[in-house]
């Protein structure tokens, strides 16, 4: 049986990876800026994309302005959209993922992936066919909210109809992981490089969820 009645998953190092580095280059061609404009942009309207205060569309306005150039809005829906495929491709899921994921389900036990995220998220999950693995999406650009903000978890638990003592929630950063145990979350923090964190996979979770020896 589980030990938890829900359990909160954070999505990016966690359940899947993107080439950060990778994705900034390409887009930057993509968009006619440099990379040390494109990373200069992330940096100033990153906050912002995360907790919803700024759409992609803005957000790239104003990088292209930025480099001297003036957008046209169908030229700005085009690297939206750039944006969201490229994200996509560049996406590796951990293989331990899904099997977790239907695990969990099979058992009984509510989801929820809980993410930093702005609105290219959404249908990378989708893509991924992963958010038909969980019973709610809580991105923080869509609740205005972030990480490790206690509102988000809220959102997450009020979802799910359970309460804190009852809940789990696992992430790669432990900076998260703590605004979740303020709340009364069990926490577990993950690295998938197996040098730090309470555990290393998602199959090692779930050996302690289930209390497996």
């Amino acid at each position: 049986m589980p030990t938890y009645d829900a359990c909160l998953i954070d999505v990016f190092e966690t359940v899947l990876s993107v080439d950060n580095a990778r994705h900034a280059i390409r887009f930057a061609a993509r968009a006619g800026v440099s990379p040390g404009g494109f990373a200069s942009a992330a940096a100033e309207w990153g906050a912002k994309l995360t907790d919803g205060r700024a759409t992609l569309a803005e957000a790239i306005t104003a990088v292209v302005r930025g480099s001297g150039g003036e957008p046209e809005e169908d030229e700005v829906a085009a690297l939206v959209a750039a944006d969201r495929e490229l994200i996509i491709e560049l996406a590796v899921l951990h293989p331990d993922t899904v099997p977790f994921l239907e695990e969990l389900r099979a058992a009984g036990v509510r989801t929820a992936f809980v993410s930093n995220c702005s609105e290219n998220t959404r249908p990378l999950l989708d893509a991924l066919g992963l958010s038909d693995l969980v019973d709610e999406l809580v991105l923080s650009c869509e609740v205005g909210s972030a990480k490790p903000e206690p509102t988000i978890y809220q959102v997450a638990l009020d979802r799910l109809g359970v309460t804190a003592d009852r809940a789990v929630f696992v992430d790669d950063q432990q900076r998260f992981c703590d605004g979740a145990t303020d709340l009364g979350i069990t926490a577990i923090r993950i690295d998938r490089r197996g040098t730090t964190g309470d555990v290393n996979t998602l199959a090692g979770l779930a050996d302690r969820l289930f209390a497996r020896a």
